[in-house]
């Protein structure tokens, strides 16, 4: 690493080979926050106080100048390959769906299907009627991923938003390892070697290809590397404009990716920020207030474009407030800390089941092997107070991840988190605990990248030993990367969407004052539905949903915590019943007229029942309910409901037995 100091001139006064292993172990922190990821330009000893305050203004920095060399191409590309083959079963069958997380593919398959109905259609992008009719969803509420679905509309468009879902889940992941691997290479360390392990590490962490099971908008963190550069970029004098506008550029962006990601990443960000403020607090005096301006340029930019869209999630229609009590005690147990994901090659899915609450949440499985490396970095890079901060916070963050009561093997131990003093905060009531455990891993990504950078410096600087050194450094990170190489993922097939709906024979029933009504009505255990209407561009309007929704108790009208379907209603809630195989109830006149006030609070043109598991039973009961037999459609049993609807002087009577 060539390192040039400059004059109170401006003038160069010297050029060193330093390495940033031996950068931080030295005093002078400025030369620290480089190796972190700082200005990029390292001071040498000859220079004064008012040299390094100036040196980012004269400096020329010509690493994001140089075009990609080989290396850097090689490096990028291994991060596509890498995410083609972990999302391969889904490109190779295109009729198949995610096995551990099938709900939020269809969800975010509806996403975008909203995506491109905002550009072909101008529809209103903050809330939709297409699901959940006639209340509606609020999108921001709902991670609508609009900086996703906007770009990939014309994907949508032609391909459909379940090839489009693929190309997003891909996309993603190759995207934030290429992110990653350029801002570390050009911002933390020197080696390419070291830079690519630990974008390797923060891209295909046991918490990311989890998520990637069904989350594409959570592994979508190739902004977040860009976030923590031009955070750090703050600090540099003169540019309190550029910076500010730029970052709020980042953040805005991320705001409509994922707010759970920008709101751990803002946190991290600032715990780093401010212990580094004290510590070198002496030492450079010059750079608060230029941070201060550019972060106050940046606040102000942000929140002036944000304003309108977080008064829409927080405080218009169906918001919510927090997350339900449940969710929030969704804590990391302790124990899968030292385990293996079950999507891990040394993992086991009964032992992963037993401490974690889905396959799509398993947050904190990083293995003794890597818990091992990671604190002997730390040992080793002591030195460096900017990495003792790292892991600081990384300590943090695995303590607030266990939740609020804390649980070892899946026995809760009695003992509270300290979580439990701020999962009733505002904002930190809609986060999920576990998720804490996921930030770990870009902590964990960059003090390997700085290790192995060290390693590489000694290799260079004692030539005698550098046999053993690669050997060392070799074994010790194969021995925690190995076990946690990925499996590509598990997929089923899915049940296609009807030819009742392909061919639209749906819009002889379905206009702008009618609804279609499933059975079962979609939730989380049917989010078929959802798919359906997608593959319509969102022409077709349902009932129900799979949706993060506002409780409306009766009996408790203040409580609006988030639930992940409508409100009960009876017909709904007969019908999930019988799907989930218990006995049918009598039918009586009772429940017909109940019934039929929620068709036309539905605003019910069709109900649709495709064959499944118990569609003999429930057939028999809506024909019961209705007084009338359905006709076969397009692979689907069809009552018109229209007339019953629409004639307010209807009333249901038995009919004939089914």
């Amino acid at each position: 690493m060539t390192i040039t100091g400059f004059d109170s001139t401006g003038q160069s006064t010297a050029e060193n080979d330093l390495s940033p292993g031996r950068v931080a172990a030295d005093d002078d922190l400025d030369a620290e926050l480089i190796a972190l990821g700082s200005s990029g330009t390292v001071v040498t000893r000859a220079t004064t106080p008012t040299a390094r305050e100036t040196v980012d203004e004269q400096v020329i920095r010509l690493r994001w100048r140089h075009l990609l060399t080989w290396r850097d191409v090689v490096a990028v590309g291994t991060f596509i390959v890498f995410a083609v083959m972990l999302t391969l079963p889904l490109w190779l069958n295109l009729d198949h769906e995610l096995r551990d997380d099938p709900q939020d593919q269809a969800f975010f398959e509806w996403m975008l299907a909203h995506g491109a109905r905002v550009l072909t259609d101008g529809v209103y992008p903050f809330f939709s009627d297409r699901m959940n009719y006639p209340d509606g969803v609020n999108m921001m509420a709902n991670t609508s991923v609009l900086a996703v679905s906007l770009p990939l509309t014309p994907i949508t468009l032609l391909f459909g938003p379940h090839v489009a879902f693929n190309v997003f889940l891909t996309g993603a992941l190759a995207f934030t390892g290429a992110s990653w691997y350029l801002v570390l290479s050009r911002r933390f360390v020197t080696s390419r070697l070291a830079a690519w392990v630990g974008a390797l590490f923060c891209t295909f962490a046991p918490s990311m290809v989890s998520h990637a099971g069904g989350h594409p908008n959570i592994v979508s963190q190739f902004l977040v590397p860009l976030i923590i550069w031009r955070t750090l970029e703050l600090r540099v004098r003169g540019r309190a404009l550029r910076n500010g506008l730029i970052l709020a550029g980042l953040l805005i962006w991320q705001a409509f990716i994922n707010l759970e990601i920008l709101f751990m990443t803002a946190v991290g960000l600032g715990l780093f920020c401010a212990v580094m403020a004290v510590v070198r607090r002496r030492a450079h005096r010059g750079e608060f207030l230029p941070f201060v301006r550019a972060l106050g340029v940046t606040a102000a930019v942000t929140l002036a474009v944000l304003a309108y869209p977080l008064s829409v999630q927080f405080f218009g229609p169906q918001s919510y407030q927090g997350l339900a009590e449940f969710v929030r005690n969704f804590g990391a147990d302790l124990a899968s800390f030292a385990a293996y994901s079950r999507h891990s090659m040394a993992g086991e899915t009964a032992i992963a089941s037993r401490l974690t609450q889905n396959a799509a949440e398993e947050n904190a499985f990083f293995g003794w092997g890597l818990i091992v490396l990671f604190l002997g970095l730390l040992v080793w890079l002591r030195r460096s107070r900017a990495v003792l901060t790292l892991g600081g916070i990384a300590i943090l963050f695995g303590a607030m991840s266990l939740g609020p009561r804390i649980v070892l093997n899946g026995v809760d131990t009695g003992i509270p988190g300290i979580w439990a003093l701020l999962h009733r905060i505002p904002v930190l009531d809609s986060a999920v605990p576990t998720r804490w455990a996921m930030a770990i891993a870009p902590i964990v990504g960059i003090v390997l990248a700085l290790g192995v950078q060290r390693a590489a410096d000694m290799m260079r600087s004692q030539p005698a030993s550098r046999g053993p050194i690669r050997v060392a450094m070799i074994t010790a990170v194969a021995m925690a990367l190995v076990p946690l190489i990925p499996r590509p993922m598990a997929t089923v097939q899915m049940d296609p969407v009807p030819e009742f709906v392909t061919t639209g024979a749906w819009r002889d029933y379905v206009d702008d004052r009618h609804t279609m009504v499933t059975l079962p009505l979609p939730d989380s255990s049917y989010p078929d539905p959802l798919r359906w209407t997608a593959t319509t561009g969102q022409d077709l309007r349902i009932a129900g949903a799979y949706a993060l929704l506002p409780n409306q108790n009766p009996q408790d009208p203040s409580d609006r915590t988030a639930m992940f379907s409508p409100p009960w209603r009876p017909t709904s809630g007969l019908v999930a019943s019988i799907k989930q195989g218990n006995p049918i109830p009598e039918i009586t006149d009772e429940r017909r007229e109940m019934t039929l006030a929620d068709l036309r609070f539905w605003r019910a043109g069709v109900v649709v029942l495709t064959p499944q598991s118990h569609d003999i039973e429930l057939l028999r009961t809506m024909s019961d309910l209705l007084g009338f037999r359905p006709t076969w459609n397009g692979g689907a049993w069809v009552w018109d409901v229209r007339e019953l609807v629409d004639d307010p002087d209807t009333v249901l009577t038995g009919g004939e037995p089914f």
